[in-house]
């Protein structure tokens, strides 16, 4: 059984993750990019970029990537993705849409 260096609880009692969700303000906005392309782009999640990326690709059914803590979806997905992410545990109020 080991311990969080962050926290000092035990592995299983930890919850750096989720006070983490909490503290991060995230910004979904939609860009136009070449051909007439609409890219929904999400900033300000910190950690695990890659793995909130794979959730909100498989719910959304669209491809996407992640470029320096950047996610990029295809196509505009601004109100689903807002969702999906309060499902995931970050806090509505720290969402902000453009």
């Amino acid at each position: 059984m080991g311990i969080c260096p962050k926290c000092g609880l035990p592995l299983e009692a930890c919850i750096c993750k989720e006070l983490a969700k909490t503290k991060q303000k995230i910004k979904i906005e939609k860009t136009k990019r070449r051909f007439g392309k609409i890219v929904t782009v999400i900033l300000g999640i910190e950690s695990d970029t890659k793995g909130i990326a794979k959730k909100l690709k498989e719910a959304l059914a669209c491809g996407g990537t992640v470029k320096n803590k950047v996610i990029e979806l295809q196509g505009d997905h601004t109100k689903k993705v807002k969702e999906k992410l309060m499902q995931l545990g970050f806090s509505k109020d720290n969402i902000e849409e453009r």
